[in-house]
């Protein structure tokens, strides 16, 4: 069963944009969109439904081609909000995107999208709109693009800033194949860059290596207003048409080489004229010169949504024999008014049906009601881990002014917001650069300051090279916060954080906190910020039901469930509630389990290794890598304490994500899957106690 239509498809482009909403408005900054009831009235798709493949858009007239804008932008909105997934960036690309396959033909000519969530309506265009019905869902369609789905997938993208180096790779393999001229039946290489993608430094390491090989390369400038914003003219307009039709570039050639023959004094003044008026006026039209300065032929801004100016200007640019950037200005969220009001992120990520604390972007954290210039409250009970570290990073920073917090273009997701609005001298917003975020947190730390570097795990990984010698070898106390650590779900493999322990126990002497509960964060960062040197507090998004125990101090282990010591369990983050329901499950079959949440894995509890090294059979469990992980590292640690008396250590198995890539599904069914739910975590101690032949005696 396709989405339930229940708006008609005009009002995407109209005034009453919305009629489209589900539900009221949100406040904006809340990303939270409850699904609407079924057997609402259907959208009469009557363009979209006939579009199957790109050869299909090219069939359609101009004003189809509108129509069919209207249709998919009152289609995003009505999947997006029962499934959630990146609504703002697609109903803005949507006539860029018709504009693309219009001109290029996909898959011959290759498509990148950065970042890929922006591919929404390439989706649309290449004949997966029934898909969409299970967006980010276990064996659904993925919310970026992927290979495995479509020949017009060429990459798996979700991080940023990567498709100008694809671009750059494949229009090199193309020349050295003799394919990159469309005049020869070449294959033509077009990336699609915005959504904040240019702010990274990969991108810029990518234009530089493309203006010095000349290669063959689009690069479409989608400019969402998120990033560049110079204004649109009817004289830029003119002159991009102008400057990219090829007679115009060889009238001016043939006028300055006749400039030339004239005598000398005459000649010379004159083509010095004509060459000042031209350099004039390409710095009045062309705001971002330094792309020509890089050997990147630079022509826009175009209006975005207006096709066939799009189609033109496409065209001619890719006649262009070398890289040219062809800049958009499109309107993020367009078409429907609550992403349109979102002042925050333009309802950039929706969320299905989650309780307010899980939205995307939180809300600012509020101060209590009798002091209205006072900090917020400590974390309370139902506060996600993101909101128990924004609460307890402010209370940090107020008690000392050498904290300062740094993100990488996510201050909302990462809990940053209240930060700034407390402490905005001391908030540092990079853009998508994680690997100057973390050189530039150890310059800080250089000078007497206290970094505190929010960031997704996943993104953490663009980083490590920073984190181990800028960081690291200079034994800087920068804190790394890393949210979204473990099996994040919908997202799919790009986005989970496995990586996190692995890496940060490759840099030496680096702390490593992993809360089990919200709870546990502030305990978690006053411990980290009183470290000596770098330190790692990672933790999930995935909300906690309850507590699990009163929160520990220090660097000090928790007991959850106290056993004999024969049999124990070891509860990394987010899995020592998984481990505790594991050990109600044995006690019921007559095991009895001790249960540790570490609360730190490096440096360890020495009275956790001594619990461990006196055991008979030891399971840890984590969320994150088995190999080389955490589970690992503490068992290393037993077996050195073993070593160090004589005595033979216990039997143990390490419990955590195989070294594979995981698709999208929700956290708890990843986890399941994997055997590392409760269920799952019991039926690996009664296979250890039967393989190890552990009985009760």
């Amino acid at each position: 069963m396709t989405p339930a239509r229940h708006a008609t498809a005009a009002r995407a482009l109209g005034h009453d944009s919305e009629a489209l909403a589900p539900n009221a408005p949100p406040v904006p900054g809340s990303l939270v969109l409850h699904s609407p009831p079924s057997g609402e009235r259907e959208l009469d798709l009557m363009i979209l439904d006939r579009i199957h493949s790109p050869s299909d858009v090219k069939a359609l007239s101009q004003r189809e081609c509108e129509i069919l804008s209207a249709e998919i932008r009152a289609f995003l909105v009505e999947a997006v909000s029962r499934t959630g997934g990146h609504l703002g960036s697609n109903l803005g690309i949507v006539e860029l995107t018709i504009a693309l396959h219009r001109v290029f033909d996909s898959p011959r000519d290759l498509l990148f999208f950065d970042t890929g969530h922006q591919a929404y309506v390439h989706k649309l265009l290449t004949g997966r709109m029934a898909g969409f019905e299970r967006l980010k869902q276990e064996g659904g369609l993925s919310g970026y693009p992927n290979r495995k789905e479509s020949v017009h997938d060429l990459v798996e993208n979700s991080h940023a800033s990567t498709a100008l180096s694809y671009a750059h790779g494949t229009a090199a393999a193309l020349r050295l194949e003799g394919r990159d001229d469309p005049a020869t039946g070449g294959r033509r290489v077009v990336a699609v860059v915005g959504d904040g993608a240019l702010t990274g430094g990969m991108a810029y390491e990518a234009l530089n290596n493309l203006g010095h090989s000349a290669a063959r390369v689009l690069i479409v400038l989608n400019d969402n207003g998120r990033s560049y914003a110079p204004t649109i003219s009817k004289l830029s307009g003119s002159l991009t048409q102008l400057r990219l039709d090829p007679r115009y570039v060889q009238v001016r050639e043939r006028i300055r080489h006749g400039l030339r023959d004239l005598p000398p004094t005459v000649g010379s003044l004159a083509y010095t004229s004509i060459h000042g008026l031209t350099s004039a006026l390409r710095e009045v039209v062309e705001p971002h010169v330094f792309f020509e300065a890089l050997g990147v032929r630079y022509t826009g801004p175009l209006d975005g949504h207006d096709i066939p100016a799009m189609e033109r200007a496409m065209r001619r640019a890719a006649e262009w024999q070398g890289p040219i950037v062809l800049h958009v200005l499109t309107k993020k969220g367009k078409g429907y008014g609550p992403a349109e009001n979102d002042e925050i992120a333009k309802l950039h990520d929706l969320r299905v049906a989650a309780p307010a604390s899980a939205t995307s972007v939180l809300p600012r954290v509020g101060a209590p009601t009798d002091d209205p210039g006072g900090l917020p409250a400590p974390a309370q009970l139902g506060d996600s881990y993101t909101e128990a570290f924004s609460k307890a990073l402010i209370r940090a920073a107020e008690a000392d002014d050498r904290i300062v917090a740094i993100t990488a273009a996510m201050p909302g997701p990462t809990g940053l917001l209240s930060f700034e609005d407390h402490f905005p001298e001391r908030f540092f917003d990079v853009g998508i650069a994680e690997q100057h975020a973390l050189t530039a947190a150890a310059g800080m730390a250089m000078a007497g300051l206290h970094p505190v570097v929010a960031i997704y795990s996943t993104f953490l990984a663009r980083a490590v090279d920073q984190w181990n010698l800028d960081v690291g070898l200079h034994h800087l106390p920068v804190v790394i916060v890393a949210d979204r650590a473990g099996v994040t779900g919908d997202d799919g493999p790009s986005h989970h954080g496995l990586y996190d322990m692995v890496q940060a126990l490759q840099v030496p002497g680096c702390a490593i906190f992993a809360p089990s509960e919200p709870a546990e964060i502030a305990p978690a960062l006053t411990a980290a910020l009183e470290t000596a040197g770098p330190a790692l507090v990672r933790y999930p998004k995935t909300l906690a039901p309850g507590p699990l125990a009163p929160p520990g101090s220090g660097l000090h282990a928790r007991t959850l469930r106290e056993g004999d010591g024969d049999i124990v369990l070891v509860g990394i983050g987010k899995l020592a509630r998984a481990c505790t329901e594991a050990a109600d499950l044995l006690a019921a079959e007559g095991i009895e389990v001790t249960v540790i949440d570490p609360r730190v894995i490096r440096p360890a509890d020495p009275a956790l290794i001594e619990q461990m090294a006196a055991a008979r059979l030891v399971v840890t469990a984590e969320d994150g890598l088995a190999h080389g992980g955490a589970g690992a590292f503490l068992l290393s640690e037993a077996e050195l304490a073993c070593a160090g008396n004589g005595r033979p250590g216990p039997r143990s198995a390490t419990l955590g994500v195989p070294t594979t890539y995981l698709a999208h599904a929700k956290p708890d069914a990843i986890l399941c899957h994997l055997g590392l739910d409760g269920p799952g975590i019991a039926a690996s101690v009664r296979s250890a106690l039967a393989r190890f032949s552990i009985t009760d005696g």
